[in-house]
């Protein structure tokens, strides 16, 4: 059952029942994709048409960021709980490593998916890294061809919102993968070359206020946030 905030369907699982429909479809035949909008990306998606179909096309649309979940809560039907994008990932791959499932790293600047592909092995033994590329490519063609080629089970797609989830719907099928999964700037973290947020602010979901502390110049992002809010304030007030 997915729940609707300001147009974009939420499926309503917790963490473990996120990545257990994740293991299913990434041995499931056929092209899926996982989507995890944060409120930025619902704001986004309002103006933009194409990116709340991407959006709302996903198999697995998850809730990555506290703010969904006040707003669903606001319009009188809340979720069962907070799906970050990156916690989703760590635990798949750990799932795959005992599976030996196969991972493609697309996206970031030239080096990062390198980079990233060498701590993750480190971190999750048995996780087998099939391919990795940049996400400063012009055509699609070579990079779909690189992932078909590398036969990766599971790609993190990682050239941020809306643009990941247009690429993954457009191109999915095309891969040869059976799961993408959009995960903004996870590569980044992976890699090293950003910190993540303490557990304290990951816990009282405040990721947003660290990021915003270490990097002022997104200042103008953040602001989506309360947008956000008063938009969810304004549809509650027409139910």
């Amino acid at each position: 059952m997915r729940i609707n905030v300001l147009g974009v369907g939420f499926d309503n699982m917790t963490v473990e029942q996120a990545v257990a429909e994740g293991v299913r479809l990434m041995s499931t035949e056929g092209a899926h994709y996982a989507a995890t909008p944060n409120p930025e990306i619902v704001e986004v998606c309002r103006e933009d048409e194409d990116a709340r179909a991407a959006v709302n096309g996903a198999d697995l649309v998850l809730a990555d960021g506290i703010g969904i979940i006040y707003g669903a809560k606001m319009l009188g039907t809340p979720l069962k709980g907070r799906v970050t994008g990156i916690g989703f990932a760590q635990s798949l791959m750990a799932r795959m490593a005992e599976s030996g499932k196969t991972l493609f790293l697309l996206g970031a600047k030239p080096g990062v998916a390198e980079k990233a592909a060498g701590n993750l092995q480190r971190q999750y033994p048995g996780l087998r890294i099939a391919g990795t590329h940049d996400g400063y490519f012009q055509e699609d063609g070579p990079v779909i061809e690189a992932i078909r080629e590398s036969g990766a089970d599971v790609v993190f797609v990682c050239l941020g919102a809306p643009k990941q989830e247009k690429w993954m719907r457009k191109n999915g099928e095309a891969t040869g993968a059976h799961l993408l999964v959009g995960l903004g700037g996870c590569l980044d973290v992976f890699s090293g070359e950003v910190q993540r947020a303490p557990e304290a602010f990951q816990k009282l979901g405040l990721e947003w206020l660290h990021r915003l502390a270490k990097n002022p110049s997104r200042i103008g992002r953040m602001m989506k946030l309360p947008m956000f809010l008063v938009h969810v304030a304004g549809e509650k007030g027409r139910k």
